[in-house]
């Protein structure tokens, strides 16, 4: 799997898992605020087939290979944050601190059964620039980002899409998930759908450890949405276990 380095790489490694759609790019604004960091970046789409649980398992080498007996926070937004739990789970002693940023757990299996069929019939559009535009402002991707938003949904192929979508539609909370060892801050958009708020208070539920916060308006994507909100409530969390301004769920 191609990642990148930034920062201190004598200090705590900070692992950026991007959501599906977008790439590692979505975390610049973050790998210059923690410069102090050891951050490291993966690029998820470079793996064929994608898993979600192949990709948690390299991703848990890679720290394995590059941690160097520090800390280890793990960041992770939608399909990356998918991708974090899934990795809290395999290895549950290996990760001091995990936030997850809108984590679909909730499977859907009517979307599931229809997810083929609709795809194949309106994945023309996504080489469509207006229509990839309006893909971007809900995604809150914007103008300087978006040329390299449109390369990544414009250049996949549609199977890699249709794989990449069902394993998003279908994961379910790991049964080990409960067995991470570190603290654990579940986050979610309180203007994002129904779904992804029961499975923010599904993963609280879930684990002891965790606290989670609805965060005031804000949709999908709270770390493109406001940067310098997004970066001082992670640090707070880290240093001070302070939690976000928002909701807290229950």
């Amino acid at each position: 799997m191609h990642y990148e380095e930034y920062g201190d790489v004598h200090n705590h490694l900070m692992m950026f898992i991007h959501g599906g759609g977008v790439g590692g790019w979505m975390w610049d604004q973050q790998v210059q605020y923690f410069s102090n960091y050891h951050c490291v970046v993966p690029e998820l789409m470079s793996q064929s087939p994608f898993s979600i649980e192949q990709c948690a398992k390299e991703l848990l080498l890679l720290i394995e290979k590059k941690a160097n007996g520090q800390p280890v926070i793990v960041i992770g937004f939608s399909l990356g944050a998918q991708i974090a739990v899934q990795m809290l789970s395999i290895k549950p002693w290996l990760i001091d601190f995990a936030i997850i940023n809108s984590a679909l757990v909730i499977p859907s299996p009517t979307m599931e059964r229809m997810l083929q069929p609709f795809i194949r019939l309106t994945f023309p559009l996504m080489k469509n620039k207006t229509f990839a535009k309006l893909q971007a402002k809900a995604l809150y991707v914007n103008d300087d980002y978006f040329e390299r938003y449109y390369h990544d949904s414009s250049t996949m192929k549609v199977d890699a899409l249709i794989q990449i979508l069902r394993e998003n539609m279908t994961f379910s909370i790991p049964h080990d998930f409960h067995k991470a060892q570190g603290r654990i801050l579940i986050t979610v958009g309180d203007k994002e759908k129904s779904i992804m708020k029961k499975s923010a208070k599904a993963l609280v539920r879930s684990h002891s450890n965790s606290s989670g916060v609805i965060l005031n308006n804000i949709g999908h994507g709270v770390s493109l949405a406001d940067p310098a909100f997004f970066n001082r409530f992670v640090e707070n969390w880290i240093s001070q276990g302070q939690l976000p301004e928002g909701i807290a769920i229950q």
